[in-house]
């Protein structure tokens, strides 16, 4: 399958993703749909080797320079981008969903990403997001996005029916706030999570969140200075 078809093939499959969520009586198809297309979403690392990945097709022949370049006019690298889903992810499904721990503040990999940063990357200014291309770890990045990747699996695979319909506790999104997962300047996106179900959440951002910044990610990738 070619890259424009395996998108296309996304598309679709979010579109399916909606409409099965909204019915309790297809749960067991719309997880087995949500974990189809979030393998998809993620390298083949974080499920088989045989996994047809969007990401994988993308990065695993990018050079560093196209990683780490912001394009004239251009907000975001492809490094920013990756790092951006791999923290929106993390925190929306390990505090808001599990209301567990995230995975970047266990262990050490702030130290090993060679990030100061503690958020998701909304609202950094362009020097902010400059620095971070410039100086983050490129190959400890796909690693945390890997080990994100996994727990979000681990956790999809223990939800009810039930618990898809719920909204998300006003506790767990203080402890957003509480632990600077997502800066003040852009707190309108933990208001905008405090109004989603747990469905919701599976639906944007661990999926549809993921295909709109690879997407970005395969443009910046493929503009030139």
């Amino acid at each position: 399958m070619d890259i424009e078809a395996l998108r296309k093939s996304l598309n679709k499959q979010q579109t399916q993703l909606r409409t099965m969520m909204m019915d309790s009586g297809q749960h067991e198809k719309a997880m087995a749909l949500f974990m189809t297309q979030h393998a998809a979403l993620h390298s083949a690392k974080v499920t088989s080797p045989e996994t047809v990945s969007l990401e994988d097709v993308i990065l695993d022949d990018i050079t560093e320079g196209q990683m780490r370049h912001i394009p004239p006019g251009g907000e975001h690298s492809v490094a920013w981008a990756i790092w951006h889903i791999a923290r929106i992810e993390d925190i929306a499904m390990n505090i808001l969903v599990a209301d567990g721990p995230q995975v970047f503040v266990e262990g050490d990999w702030p130290d090993q990403l060679n990030v100061s940063l503690r958020d998701s990357g909304n609202a950094m200014d362009a020097q902010a997001v400059a620095f971070l291309s410039d100086t983050i770890d490129l190959s400890v990045l796909r690693a945390y996005r890997v080990a994100v990747g996994r727990r979000t699996r681990e956790i999809v695979s223990g939800l009810q029916p039930n618990d898809l319909k719920q909204k998300v506790q006003i506790s767990c999104l203080e402890r957003v706030r509480e632990e600077g997962a997502v800066v003040e300047a852009a707190s309108d996106i933990v208001d905008y999570w405090g109004k989603r179900t747990i469905a919701g959440l599976l639906l944007m951002p661990a999926s549809r969140h993921n295909l709109v910044h690879l997407n970005e990610a395969l443009k910046l990738k493929r503009r030139r200075r």
